[in-house]
């Protein structure tokens, strides 16, 4: 039965993901777009990961995975660290820091925060006079713990603490992420499935209460054999908007340098209704070794809202 599994798990994930697909496509704008708090958890970590399209669920094979797929830091060896920038488009930036510790061959810990900041905004009155300035942002602590059962399954858990302000305005929340994952003897093949933001907004910015941008995400990945390449693939269905497909490559043939490329279907909401870019939803990324640390670059067109850069380092400690 066991030589069987990652055999049933593809074919399971892959009538899903058609299925999937073909209801998202009669679509047009989902009834909850835009209902949930928090939507900042919902942006994808790690420029690696993101120039392979944020298909890494299946994948998590680095120290990102702690916000892809808790899971997967049981694949990391001692302490590492990753930390990382991202210059949104707009004036919004973002920034997030990593720490993961296997402590023995079956317990693995990490620790993460990330923010988003929102900007300077001019704060007016009701007639138009400008009072001042003021900004906002999002901010987020969080706590994750993997446990390998063998060599091939692992389950990992986060929970996360959320935290926003704007002007004089703040909310908090807390959310729980639970992920699994399973690979093939030497890694040719692997599965994963993750929930992603369970929990519960605790204050609000105004009276009302919204629930989070809970999300469930399945992926694979693929090493062809004697071919230095990684492909992958996400299923991503969030509660407040349609289905999103991911595709990325990583090649390796030239290391230490790494070239990677990956699309996203989410891009198509960055194209406003006149808009003839084609490229949104695209994403490019290029990694360099030096010595232990591995630096990594992406680039991703959002159409009219402009380009999004994200710089990550990893490494050991």
């Amino acid at each position: 039965m066991k030589r069987y599994f990652p055999k049933v798990i593809f074919i399971v994930a892959s009538i899903w993901l058609v299925l999937s697909i073909s209801s998202s496509w009669a679509k047009d704008i989902h009834s909850k777009a835009g209902t949930s708090a928090f939507p900042f958890l919902k942006i994808n970590l790690g420029a690696r990961a993101v120039s392979m399209g944020g298909a890494f669920t299946g994948l998590a094979d680095d120290e990102s995975a702690l916000y892809y797929n808790p899971a997967g830091i049981s694949s990391l060896g001692g302490k590492r660290f990753i930390a990382g920038y991202h210059n949104y488009f707009v004036d919004i930036q973002s920034g997030f820091l990593g720490y993961v510790n296997r402590f023995n061959e079956h317990f693995s810990f990490g620790g993460w925060i990330s923010y988003l900041n929102y900007g300077e905004f001019v704060e007016t009155d009701s007639t138009g006079a400008i009072l001042g300035d003021f900004s906002g942002g999002d901010l987020l602590a969080a706590v994750t713990v993997a446990v390998r059962r063998n060599y091939n399954l692992t389950l990992g858990g986060t929970i996360k603490v959320i935290y926003e302000r704007v002007h004089d305005y703040s909310a908090s929340g807390f959310a729980v992420d639970l992920g699994v994952k399973y690979s093939s003897d030497r890694d040719r093949f692997g599965v994963g499935l993750m929930i992603q933001n369970l929990g519960k907004q605790l204050s609000a910015l105004d009276v009302d209460k919204y629930r989070l941008p809970l999300t469930v995400r399945g992926g694979v990945s693929v090493r062809p054999r004697e071919f230095p390449l990684i492909l992958a693939g996400d299923l991503i269905i969030p509660v407040d908007n349609d289905v999103v497909v991911a595709f990325g490559a990583d090649y390796y043939e030239f290391k230490p340098f790494y070239a990677r490329i990956g699309w996203n279907s989410f891009g198509s909401n960055y194209r406003g209704a006149d808009s003839d870019d084609t490229w949104a939803g695209l994403s490019l990324g290029a990694g360099f070794d030096v010595k232990r640390l591995h630096i990594s670059y992406s680039f991703s067109p959002c159409a009219d809202l402009g380009e999004s850069h994200r710089v990550t380092l990893t490494g050991g400690i």
